[in-house]
């Protein structure tokens, strides 16, 4: 993903996801809730991941995904366009699921979280 409009490209194709207003900018949606929203700092965009998840990340590849101080305490992590797409590809699948009412899951053909 080599900026935002790929992000928002492979976010349209999971099921049910809208394009809403997130604090004046339009991102990817489920539920009312984002998947991942443009990041505040250039080359970069905000995926909600959980805490476990973010400190996984932020171990394994920092070069990728990184945070800053205004994202320290949030359950969310800053990723560099040009992240490995299947990592990115799998974290925004999961943070979708997290996110999906069960009929949902059950339309994607997905019995796990990914």
């Amino acid at each position: 993903m080599t900026g935002w409009e790929d992000v928002v490209a492979f976010c349209r194709t999971l099921p049910d996801v809208t394009m809403e207003s997130y604090y004046g900018t339009p991102c990817p949606k489920l539920n009312a809730k984002p998947l991942c929203a443009p990041g505040r700092e250039a080359d970069s965009f905000c995926l909600m991941v959980t805490k476990a998840e973010k400190d996984i990340l932020l171990e394994t590849d920092p070069d990728h995904f990184w945070q800053t101080d205004h994202y320290r305490n949030y359950s969310a992590i800053l990723v560099r366009y040009g992240a490995p797409f299947d990592r990115v590809a799998l974290y925004l699948w999961r943070r979708w699921w997290d996110l999906a009412r069960k009929p949902q899951r059950l339309v994607c053909g997905r019995t796990e979280r990914p």
